[in-house]
């Protein structure tokens, strides 16, 4: 699985040090973030990132910045793309389950390492569930975008 990661300068360590975790786990990883610790602008990261998925250069994705809600934001404004914020694995498999999210956000300043591995594996290994309630929604959300 090509999993693809973005971050802003809050999260240039966090994004490396979870990139290994992926790579020592068997996942391809593309870099679609900033490798600095400079002030950089997360909708920057956030925009590639979701583009890479919208281009199918990934699968699914990974984004962080300070707080995993800017990012998630700017993954969002991507036509077709579901992004959410977690802080804990019940949320990360149920974005998956009954979403069928893409991407997966969170902070660096709000979770630590071990709790962003957790994270990054529940999402990951976690299916989306083919419910009829769920696509019937995913479909809403497809209509809200294409009414703009």
């Amino acid at each position: 699985m090509r999993v693809g990661i973005a971050n802003d300068h809050a999260a240039t360590d966090l994004k490396f040090k979870v990139m290994e975790h992926l790579k020592e786990e068997g996942y391809e990883v593309i870099n679609y973030g900033f490798d600095t610790h400079d002030s950089v602008d997360y909708p920057i990261a956030g925009e590639k990132l979701a583009m890479g998925i919208k281009n199918n250069e990934c699968d699914l994705g990974i984004a962080i910045c300070g707080t995993g809600v800017g990012i998630s934001i700017a993954c969002n404004k991507v036509k077709g793309i579901r992004a959410g914020v977690c802080s804990e694995t019940k949320t990360a498999a149920l974005i998956r389950e009954h979403n069928d999210a893409q991407i997966i956000a969170f902070g660096a300043r709000i979770v630590d390492e071990k709790t962003a591995y957790e994270l990054v594996d529940t999402f990951l290994t976690t299916p989306f569930s083919n419910g009829e309630r769920h696509i019937k929604r995913i479909n809403m959300l497809k209509e809200i975008e294409d009414r703009q």
